[in-house]
């Protein structure tokens, strides 16, 4: 029985930067997500608070929405069974050192905040973040 889902993905300014953008969208499709939407925008730091307002009250907040809106980003909508789960696995631990071999974040990330990707950590929050970029 297939549980299809979608997640959203963002490929964060640190990745874009280094025009890693491509080598990790190859990445999703070699691991059988489809993406369905995506987009390269930059946000302003306002839109960042309101995207990470569930970190409102921990320290890192102000630095995550500073980092998130200091250059380009792309967003993107992910498809494919159990896409939640199976996008945290790929992108492995928040903090590139405990992330596992073959992980994105190990493969790319410079630092807990310089991870290089974000991705929906539930089914009910995928909806809220697609919803957040892709308001039709």
């Amino acid at each position: 029985m297939s549980n299809l889902e979608q997640t959203l993905s963002i490929i964060k300014p640190d990745a874009v930067e280094r025009n890693l953008e491509n080598e990790i969208k190859e990445i999703f499709k070699n691991k059988s997500f489809s993406i369905l939407r995506e987009k390269k925008i930059q946000i302003e730091k306002s839109e960042a608070e309101k995207f990470y307002k569930v970190h409102a009250t921990k320290p890192f907040y102000n630095d995550l929405c500073t980092y998130l809106s200091s250059g380009p980003i792309i967003v993107m909508v992910l498809e494919k069974d159990n896409a939640v789960i199976a996008n945290r696995e790929l992108m492995g631990a928040t903090n590139p050192n405990d992330a596992d071999e073959g992980t994105i974040r190990k493969k790319y990330g410079i630092s807990i905040d310089k991870n290089s990707v974000h991705g929906s950590d539930s089914v009910e929050n995928a909806k809220i973040e697609i919803d957040f970029f892709f308001k039709d």
